[in-house]
């Protein structure tokens, strides 16, 4: 908090109810007065469980008790989406989110989550990027950043400060459903290695900061390839004509982040090349991205929705 926040800046913490996001807001609340931020709460309701209603019910209480002011948000998460409910639900809850009226947006994911992250980026052949999982600090749209304060707390740091403070949360009947990977990731993968391993969940979060510093290495390469050009698409095919193959990835890969799209596996990133270098100039190669695609047109690279994804929402 000391390394990030300004005086009087207006701070809004997503507040699902459930045990981090209490912990989150109980020192958020203690802290208010020493850095002198507005402390505002913003609850998602998905509408996904039976019980979300009584969720909201619970942040209100919470919140009204506490002297904190609530925004509560109603997304309606499509059930069909083809990158499965888990994805887009946090891509509902994150485009909610980008809208409230904040200099800061306080996410509770803690080590235990970061470990997480980058076991499923890496399964999924994320690459360094990937690996590098969850920043501390990102922003989510000009003038609103995200700050993870929790990011280097245990999970067990945080139920034990729960019970001794005498705080009462909400529990997710989903999280507990293996059919999601983060949950499989949590529940089968990442506590077993902790039996072998007991320090596999600090060990993996921290191995997430040191592939965050070569991605930072990694991001000032894609400047230098760019040039003079803007870190924007569309990206003159030119650009990319005269890279290595590593380093041609390395620059769609930063510039897709910069337009907040989703890692891609370097398989994919590496056929999105591949189809945008070496395609005849009378052929218009497009790569789908889940809900954008990249496509070549009139000698440049260019970034769209895809029509599809938004068809199916």
């Amino acid at each position: 908090m000391r390394r990030h926040l300004q005086p009087h800046q207006a701070l809004i913490a997503a507040f699902s109810g459930g045990r981090d996001s209490v912990a989150l807001i109980h020192a958020l609340k203690s802290l208010r007065g020493e850095f002198g931020f507005a402390l505002s709460a913003c609850h998602i309701n998905h509408g996904l469980s039976p019980n979300a209603d009584k969720w909201e019910a619970f942040c209100r209480q919470y919140c009204d008790e506490a002297g904190i002011p609530l925004v509560v948000e109603h997304v309606d998460v499509p059930r069909g989406a083809p990158e499965g409910l888990e994805a887009a639900a946090r891509a509902c809850r994150y485009q909610a989110l980008a809208l409230l009226k904040a200099d800061w947006l306080a996410l509770a994911h803690h080590r235990g989550d970061q470990a997480e992250t980058v076991l499923f980026n890496l399964t999924r052949g994320a690459g360094l990027r990937g690996a590098a999982a969850m920043q501390e600090v990102r922003p989510l749209r000009e003038g609103l950043s995200l700050i993870r304060p929790l990011l280097k707390v245990s999970r067990q740091e945080i139920e034990t400060t729960l019970k001794r403070q005498g705080l009462t949360w909400v529990d997710d009947e989903s999280n507990a459903d293996t059919g999601f990977s983060r949950n499989f990731l949590r529940h089968e993968v990442l506590s077993l290695l902790t039996t072998r391993f007991p320090a596999a969940e600090e060990r993996l979060a921290a191995a997430a900061e040191h592939f965050a510093e070569s991605r930072v290495l990694l991001d000032e390469l894609a400047l230098l390839d760019l040039g003079n050009l803007p870190a924007q698409f569309p990206l003159p095919l030119s650009c990319l004509a005269g890279l290595s193959e590593p380093r041609g990835r390395n620059l769609l890969q930063f510039l897709l982040g910069r337009h907040g799209v989703r890692i891609p596996s370097q398989e994919r990133l590496t056929e999105a090349l591949r189809q945008l270098r070496e395609a005849k100039p009378d052929r218009h190669p497009s790569v789908v991205f889940g809900e954008h695609r990249l496509l070549r047109r009139c000698s440049g690279v260019w970034l769209e929705r895809n029509i599809l994804a938004d068809n199916s929402s």
